[in-house]
């Protein structure tokens, strides 16, 4: 068949609205807040091979682990006996899953009687079940303490829904109303995509869609083959490392990886990482694949079709038995931080292969906390979500951005008013944590600050940060950036350091202190300009002892301008041995 570019293009961007809007209907659906305020969910279109046809602006955790989830429906459910109607779902980490929250559902989209497509959820649910609230133990060390597992099963028949299977759903979760209302929001988004695929075959033909759908996924592979095959070839390793496993405290893990280019070709091989851990921090295939082609995207031209074409260049070794490939039933609620680190990892192999155009660190942490209890007001369980970002390393032209999330994650903080209005939690500070971007000519972007106070009732709280044992790596002489700290204050004044993975219980009138990772700085802190120093100075970002000791930047006595002499002669003097980056 010819193909007419203006056709492809015109596809192309309907099958990307076409994803977007099953996001947008399914976060203006859910019900909770970790969905409708954090935008912890995604949507994506796949063919009935279970390969990526497009997909939302959402999360690349979930984007790049969707694939593995539909690929696995499909062989479960071959499209050939689905019918119209029919909707399937799963969250077995071991059985095409990432973690038990994140539950994905399918629904078969039907034109010329036939299955031709798929469109797919991926949602994380406020609880599924377990031995906490919320669903993520930090100490967890076997997989059924983590939730209800769900391996691939059909949820609706030709359009009747399984109530027994329904019912135990509900029964196995602590918030069942909450959890209805996220699920019926993925069937919601699922059959609004196979309405509008159903629109798009009526006006342009099954057959010339599918056939310009196969077009799209081999361009991309074109493209990304073309972009792979500038980087010079050669093996390019890093290692990085997470704090602990949750359960060996202060025992770090140690992820490495070697990217081999050879010709359009890419191989991640991640050998030499440490065994699987006895915590919640294993990473199953799809997991660790969500970093690997985050990682190929963002080297990527923007421009290149946004579909499962992008990754046939690209394989991976994953040792069996490793924290990047565990064997079940290791725990992996927590997840998310060690595809963090991965990413991390790869980005910093990466460092090597294109130099000069890869970025500092960033923090390396999404801080990820479950409350959960009983709220004395209504006498019903609660379970609140907390999503808090630290700094976006520096660029090699650029400042890092403040509290943002980087690389694999993409979800939004949960507003204070949408917590202190739902739940027995107040949250008395929330800020930029002055000094906690790493200095350079361009600076990191700020960490965070914030501070949570249980009121009515003891809460438990699931905590689980990462970089507080380990700084996000500089460039080019750029600092680290700040590490992450916490700590609690008890109502009685008494203060208690905390690790960075702990369950714990807040009383009432217990304050839980955050400081979250700053990002990393590019470039050396005394070429940066000193106006920039100065303006960060009066941003409440840099303080002024800072603007001396790290920058050589003097102030007048008054504070309202640079000293440029006494600038000058700061920096001019011997330079200062100070910690120097890993890279």
């Amino acid at each position: 068949m010819a193909i007419d570019p203006i056709l492809l293009e015109v596809l192309r961007n309907r099958l990307d609205a076409i994803a977007d809007e099953m996001e947008l209907t399914l976060l203006k659906s859910a019900a909770s807040p970790i969905v409708k305020e954090g935008l912890d969910a995604s949507a994506a279109l796949f063919n009935t091979h279970g390969e990526t046809i497009a997909q939302a602006a959402a999360i690349p955790i979930h984007l790049g682990a969707l694939q593995f989830a539909a690929q696995r429906l499909v062989r479960a459910f071959p499209p050939s006996l689905m019918r119209d109607g029919d909707a399937f779902l799963l969250n077995d980490p071991y059985d095409g899953g990432t973690h038990l929250p994140d539950i994905t559902l399918a629904v078969p989209v039907f034109a010329d009687g036939r299955a031709v497509a798929l469109a797919c959820t991926m949602c994380h649910h406020q609880d599924v079940g377990g031995r906490t609230p919320g669903s993520v133990p930090t100490d967890a060390t076997e997989l059924y303490q983590e939730g209800v597992i769900i391996p691939p099963t059909q949820l609706f028949r030709a359009g009747v829904l399984d109530e027994n299977l329904f019912r135990l759903l509900t029964r196995n979760v602590r918030l069942p109303d909450v959890f209805t209302g996220d699920l019926m929001a993925q069937v919601a988004a699922g059959r609004l995509g196979g309405v509008r695929l159903q629109e798009l075959f009526a006006a342009h033909s099954t057959s010339t869609v599918i056939a310009y759908i196969d077009e799209l996924l081999a361009r991309a592979e074109r493209l990304t083959r073309a972009q792979i095959a500038d980087i010079p070839d050669g093996d390019y390793a890093f290692e990085d490392w997470l704090d602990d496993d949750g359960v060996n405290i202060g025992q770090p893990v140690k992820i490495a990886v070697t990217l081999r280019v050879r010709g359009s070709a890419m191989t991640f091989d991640f050998t030499g990482s440490d065994g699987q851990v006895s915590g919640p921090f294993n990473s199953v295939p799809a997991s660790t694949m969500s970093a690997v082609y985050y990682a190929v995207r963002a080297i990527s031209d923007a421009s290149i079709p946004n579909n499962g074409g992008c990754f046939r260049a690209v394989d991976a070794i994953l040792p069996e038995g490793t924290i990047v490939n565990p064997r079940p039933p290791a725990p992996v609620s927590c997840r998310t931080a060690t595809i963090k680190r991965i990413a991390d990892t790869i980005l910093g192999a990466l460092v090597r292969a294109l130099p000069g155009k890869m970025p500092a660190a960033s923090s390396g942490t999404l801080l990820v906390m479950a409350f959960g209890g009983r709220d004395p007001a209504t006498g019903q369980p609660f379970v609140a979500s907390e999503l808090a970002a630290g700094g976006m390393g520096a660029r090699p032209d650029k400042d890092g951005i403040d509290v943002i999330e980087t690389d694999v994650s993409n979800c939004m903080n949960i507003p204070v008013e949408s917590v202190e209005m739902n739940f027995p939690l107040r949250i008395p500070r929330a800020r930029l944590w002055l000094d906690s971007g790493g200095a350079g000519r361009f600076r990191g972007g700020l960490g965070l600050e914030k501070v949570f106070e249980a009121t009515t009732t003891d809460v438990m709280v699931s905590h689980r940060g990462e970089r507080f044992g380990s700084s996000p790596w500089g460039l080019e002489g750029g600092a680290p950036g700040a590490r992450a700290h916490a700590h609690i204050v008890r109502a009685d004044g008494t203060r208690e350091a905390l690790p960075s993975k702990k369950m714990i219980v807040l009383h009432p009138g217990d304050q839980l202190w955050e400081y979250i990772a700053g990002g990393a700085g590019y470039g050396d802190p005394l070429e940066r300009d000193p106006a920039a120093v100065f303006a960060d100075v009066l941003d409440g970002k840099v303080s002024a002892a800072v603007a001396i000791t790290a920058y050589g930047v003097v102030l007048t006595p008054d504070g309202t301008s640079v000293d440029e002499v006494r600038t000058k002669d700061r920096r001019d003097a011997p330079r200062q041995e100070v910690d120097r980056p890993l890279c």
